[in-house]
């Protein structure tokens, strides 16, 4: 029979004027998805609103990018960030979800991912470098945009390119 049973917690708060949003499994927990819906529920339709998902196709994954407006694929240029965007390429156009590609550290690895995207017509939305100042400031959870402001604005334009492509602005 089913039950109701508590598999783990959402937090919420607000800093920098954005509202966060979290979803906390509990420890041992294998069900993400029903904590994913649940989320997804809490979240107010009204703003723009981004959901951060694993890399693949796993079922928190669908449950994540299913009814986006829009999926921002991030990935690295080795084998790896390759086949994984493979996966998630094959799965927004399954779900009929239209989607660009960031890739991180894109001066490293190869140029597969590149010519993967050219060759399936997939808009790379931005590059983003191996940068050693980009990952101090991860490593000390500061936003690089916070600390580089030419990276705000191709942030800015990678968001309003979305807005246009999605008809969200209008």
């Amino acid at each position: 029979t089913e039950r109701e049973r508590v598999i783990g917690i959402i937090e919420s708060g607000n800093g920098k004027g954005i509202e966060f949003v979290r979803g906390v499994l509990n420890i041992g927990e294998a069900m993400s998805t029903p904590l994913i819906r649940r989320l997804k529920e809490f979240v107010s339709d009204d703003g723009n609103i981004i959901l951060d998902a694993p890399p693949g196709a796993a079922c928190p994954v669908i449950e994540t990018v299913s009814d986006a407006d829009y999926c921002i694929l991030v990935t690295e240029p080795t084998p790896f960030g390759l086949y994984d965007l493979r996966i998630s390429v094959e799965l927004c156009r399954k779900l009929e979800v239209p989607f660009g590609v960031i890739i991180n550290r894109c001066d490293i690895g190869d140029s597969g991912v590149e010519n993967f995207c050219n060759k399936e017509e997939i808009p790379i939305l931005m590059k983003i470098p191996n940068d050693k100042k980009i990952a101090e400031l991860y490593s000390r959870g500061i936003p690089f945009v916070d600390e580089m402001p030419e990276w705000r604005e191709k942030f800015i334009d990678v968001f309003n390119g979305i807005k246009n492509e999605t008809n969200l602005g209008n």
